[in-house]
């Protein structure tokens, strides 16, 4: 039989994800953003439960050829634009919209020979400080891109880099209005956090679209201060395996390489058939949390290539059966219900469930439900 891991995705979650944030901006339409192979889900794998959004939005040409070839014929946008200048011959050919963030995206554009202008999105650099044109060049940026009869519309975009935290989106949504008052043209402005937190009191968040990234994949943007349940958002992702042996640890006995956990009493341990070539990360520490079939416990030990080590004790001290065959919820929705976010087991092992979804090794088998 094939080894006993698989992930899940839901589509049914997506669509729920989707309009959490259609309800967050209800005037506004949603890009869903399936850059990094939708997050780690698979583009056509997530295709089904996204298809409701008003467009997409992505990085790289050959994701635009998949949704192209998936039956879209909707808007597909470009989040970094053209990274040279024979891109812009498939953005003609497949209808693409595209960022325009520097001086040399315009360049090539004055050079390419269309039949059909582009629609293009200038980008400003608002306070992130990694794309876009600063506040002081924007308006020379956009009075060079209007004077081509290559480009038609132009629409205006930025990106928050605190959305998500305290400092917030003040100084950066300011900047951004200020700089685009009174051009012409479409906005967008607002990711997952901003989206969120901000769209419903704050109609220049909402603006004309909104670029929903994370929370189409069930993740709080400003985890830990809230969590995925807070936002209504379901997990699109379920990592799950089978426990393929157990121990029985005395007082004083470790597990597993370098020895970093000690039993301090007795233990049953269930060995589970992932490991970090499975995307599961390497660098989670011992109380990291896992269900078993669907009660919560913990890993012990160190993640090592093929297997994880858990603590069955807490099953056996509530009187649930737990052995060789169990299943072992890595994140995402047991098959008895119970759900553990991918955010928590992110923030034990010190990183972001962006990471954990981006990370599933091809190796582990895909369903979609």
């Amino acid at each position: 039989m094939p080894r006993p891991i698989h992930a899940t995705i839901h589509t049914a979650a997506l669509q729920q994800n989707l309009a959490r944030a259609r309800a967050a901006a209800p005037d506004a339409r949603v890009w869903a953003v399936v850059k990094a192979n939708a997050y780690g889900h698979g583009i056509e794998r997530a295709f089904e439960g996204l298809r409701g959004a008003d467009g997409f939005a992505l990085l790289d040409l050959g994701e635009a050829e998949r949704v192209r070839q998936l039956g879209w014929r909707g808007p597909i946008l470009l989040l970094e634009g053209v990274f040279e200048p024979r891109d812009l011959e498939l953005c003609s050919r497949l209808s693409l919209w595209h960022a325009v963030h520097c001086d040399e995206q315009i360049d090539w554009l004055s050079a390419h020979k269309t039949h059909a202008p582009h629609r293009v999105f200038l980008k400003m650099n608002s306070g992130m400080n990694r794309l876009g044109f600063p506040p002081a060049r924007y308006r020379a940026a956009w009075a060079r891109l209007n004077a081509l009869p290559q480009v038609d519309e132009i629409s205006f975009m930025t990106h928050f880099s605190d959305a998500d935290g305290p400092r917030g989106i003040a100084h950066q949504i300011d900047a951004f209005c200020t700089a685009t008052q009174d051009l012409p043209g479409e906005r967008t402005v607002g990711n997952s956090a901003a989206t969120l937190r901000h769209a419903a009191g704050d109609a220049r968040v909402r603006a004309d679209w909104v670029r929903a990234g994370i929370v189409l994949y069930g993740g709080a943007a400003d985890h830990p201060e809230h969590d995925a349940a807070h936002w209504g958002l379901a997990p699109t992702m379920t990592l799950s395996a089978r426990i393929i042996g157990t121990q029985q640890l005395q007082p004083g006995d470790t597990v597993g390489y370098g020895s970093t956990f000690t039993a301090d009493r007795p233990l049953a341990i269930g060995v589970v058939a992932c490991g970090y070539a499975d995307g599961y990360p390497r660098h989670a520490p011992t109380g990291t949390p896992v269900l078993v079939n669907g009660v919560r416990t913990r890993t012990v030990g160190r993640v090592s290539m093929d297997m994880i080590t858990v603590d069955l004790t807490p099953l056996h001290d509530a009187g649930v059966e737990a052995g060789v065959g169990s299943e072992a919820t890595l994140w995402g929705r047991a098959a008895c219900g119970a759900v553990l976010g991918i955010d928590e087991v992110a923030q034990a092992a010190g990183t972001v469930g962006y990471e954990l979804m981006c990370a599933l090794a091809p190796r582990v088998p895909v369903a979609v439900d």
